[in-house]
């Protein structure tokens, strides 16, 4: 009997240990599971949602594969960097960033540097008034791989004057925008200056042109033409080309006019 009692009282002392260690254990899973949470809070809090809008005068630009990176300044002595869309800019524009998220300590490997702030913008309304233009992301400024984005790259208006195309099927920047409904997948002419051109994108050459008509409130005084052929900005050329209305290239990236499959003409003088 007493030795009976001596095993049962082993028994009994296993087993309160063993209790105490699943206790431990317990407390220890329970100690270590807000770190994890910490760690998440900590990497969601690195970025944070721009303001609707920011404006600033343009100090400083760099360009770095799809993006331009500036320092703005708001005249009282406060800077920010933004990255954007890659976009032409002048030093000491005025320009207003639509959007985005603000990134901290983030790493640019293109340009060596860490920025311990950093907004990246959605795009950029420049001017004011009637000459405003919005800029975002689009192929035409895209490498050989699509990144996100929406909307299209619009370059601003320029002040110009280019006679129409005598063409019979030519017509002005402004029609075409104007007559896209009815003009859909037929053959035009247009007669333009070139503001921008792309090279080699998606397996095609991009080209903006102006011919000084259009509303540049609306967004109707910039054509972007694809084609295989090579120009030059500056240039001032005649294209033939298929209009496509409402071109849909997916990703958000959508064209309410596009021509496409464009040749040049060389029968018309500057």
């Amino acid at each position: 009997m007493v030795i009976k009692k001596i095993v049962c009282s082993l028994c009994n002392l296993i087993l309160i240990v063993g209790l105490i260690a699943c206790s431990n254990d317990t407390t220890q899973t329970n100690q270590t599971a807000p770190t994890v949470q910490q760690s998440q809070s900590s990497i969601q809090a690195s970025t944070a949602r721009q303001p609707s809008t920011t404006k600033g005068k343009v100090l400083e630009k760099m360009d770095a594969n799809n993006y331009t990176y500036v320092r703005l300044g708001d005249g009282t002595g406060n800077e920010i960097w933004a990255a954007l869309p890659k976009t032409e800019l002048e030093i000491g524009e005025e320009i207003s960033l639509m959007g985005g998220t603000v990134m901290s300590n983030f790493t640019s490997k293109s340009l060596n540097r860490t920025f311990e702030s950093i907004i990246f913008a959605s795009g950029v309304v420049r001017g004011s008034g009637d000459k405003t233009a919005q800029v975002s992301v689009s192929p035409s400024d895209m490498g050989s791989q699509s990144s996100g984005g929406s909307g299209r790259t619009i370059v601003a208006f320029a002040d110009l004057k280019v006679e129409k195309s005598t063409a019979q099927n030519g017509y002005t920047v402004d029609e075409l925008f104007a007559k896209a409904v009815d003009l859909n997948k037929q053959k035009i002419t247009v007669k333009g200056q070139v503001v921008k051109f792309s090279p080699n994108i998606m397996g095609r050459n991009w080209i903006h042109i102006q011919d000084g008509t259009g509303d540049p409130a609306k967004n109707t005084h910039d054509l972007v033409i694809t084609s295989s052929e090579t120009t030059e900005k500056g240039a001032i050329i005649s294209i033939e080309g298929v209009l496509s209305a409402d071109k849909d290239f997916g990703s958000g990236y959508r064209y309410d006019v596009i021509i496409e499959e464009a040749v040049v003409v060389k029968g018309e003088s500057p």
